[in-house]
C-alpha cells in the first residue's frame, strides 16, 4: 500500500505491504486498544528511532490505519520535534563541541538543542488524560507552531529521537509512557534518508551532506547507543527495506520480516 503525507511541513511518501499492514501494524493496534480497554483510561505509546528511520512516516500511517481497525478508539500521533528550541535561539547561543564553542543552530537536532523540561511538562499532561495543545515541527519554517494539535484521543502514540534514550534527564520520560517501541536501521540507509529529507527543503545536496555529516550522524549513532530496550524492537533490513521484529512483550523474541 502506498502512503502519502505530509510530514512536518515536507511531502513524503512509503510503501507498506499487505504482510506489515496484516502481521505487524493491525496487531499491534488491537493490543494497544485491548491496553487501553483494560486500563480505562488514555495510554501513552513512545516510538523511538535515530533520525531517518521513518517513524514519523510510520506512526502517521497507524494513525490512518486505526479508523479502519479500532475504530472505537481515537488513536492520535504526535511528534517530540514541536519541542525543538526557537531558531532565534538556536542562532544566538552556542555549546562546547569537540573543543570549540560553535553556534547551537549547527548541531541543531541534537539533544540538547531540545527544551526537554517543556517537553516532559506536556508529556506528563499528556499521560493525566488531560485536554490539551501539543506543539508541530514545520521544517520549512524551521520553528515549532505552537498549540498546532489537540489531545484528546484515547492513545497517544509519541514518535522521536530520544524519547527512550539513556541519560541522565531523558530517561525519565519512558516513565510516562504504557508501552514502548524502537526502531533501529543501518547507519549508511539513514544517512542517505537524511540528506534526501534535507535537500527536500531546497539545500543544495553538498550542503546537505556538510550538515548530516557533522551534525545527523553524531544523532543517529547517539539513538543506535543509547537507546533503551523498549517493549518491541524492530529493525529495518537494508538488503531488502523490510522490518525485522526483533522481540516482543508477552512473547519469545522473533525474526520475522516485513516489507515497508
Amino acid at each position: 500500500m502506498r502512503y502519502s503525507a505530509n510530514i512536518n511541513g515536507i511531502d513524503v511518501s512509503a510503501y507498506y505491504s499487505e504482510r506489515t499492514i496484516r502481521d505487524l501494524l493491525i496487531p499491534l493496534l488491537k493490543q494497544l486498544s485491548e491496553m487501553h480497554t483494560e486500563k480505562r483510561r488514555r495510554i501513552v505509546v513512545m516510538l523511538a528511532a535515530p533520525p531517518g528511520a521513518g517513524k514519523s512516516t510510520l506512526v502517521s500511517f497507524l494513525e490512518v490505519l486505526a479508523k479502519e481497525n479500532i475504530p472505537d478508539k481515537k488513536l492520535l500521533a504526535v511528534g517530540m520535534d514541536g519541542f525543538h528550541r526557537r531558531q532565534e535561539y538556536l542562532l544566538s547561543h552556542t555549546v562546547q563541541v569537540n573543543g570549540s564553542e560553535i553556534p547551537m543552530v549547527n548541531i541543531k537536532g541534537a539533544p540538547e538543542t531540545f527544551d526537554l523540561e517543556a517537553l516532559k511538562k506536556k508529556i506528563a499532561e499528556v499521560a493525566e488524560g488531560h485536554l490539551c495543545r501539543w506543539p508541530r515541527y514545520d521544517r520549512l519554517l524551521r520553528n515549532p507552531v505552537e498549540d498546532a494539535i489537540t489531545i484528546d484521543a484515547d492513545i497517544v502514540l509519541l514518535e522521536g529521537n530520544y524519547l527512550l534514550l539513556d541519560m541522565d534527564g531523558w530517561r525519565e520520560l519512558s516513565a510516562y509512557a504504557d508501552y514502548t517501541i524502537s526502531l533501529s536501521a543501518n547507519v549508511g540507509l539513514l544517512r542517505e534518508r537524511l540528506i534526501e529529507r534535507r535537500t527536500a527543503t531546497g539545500v543544495e545536496r553538498e550542503n546537505a551532506e556538510k550538515f548530516v555529516d557533522f551534525s545527523d550522524m553524531a544523532n543517529v549513532r547517539l539513538c543506535l547507543a543509547k537507546t533503551k530496550k523498549a517493549d518491541l524492537e524492530l529493525e529495518v533490513v537494508e538488503d531488502d527495506n523490510e522490518i525485522r521484529q526483533k522481540n516482543m512483550r508477552g512473547g519469545e523474541p522473533c525474526e520475522n520480516r516485513y516489507h515497508l
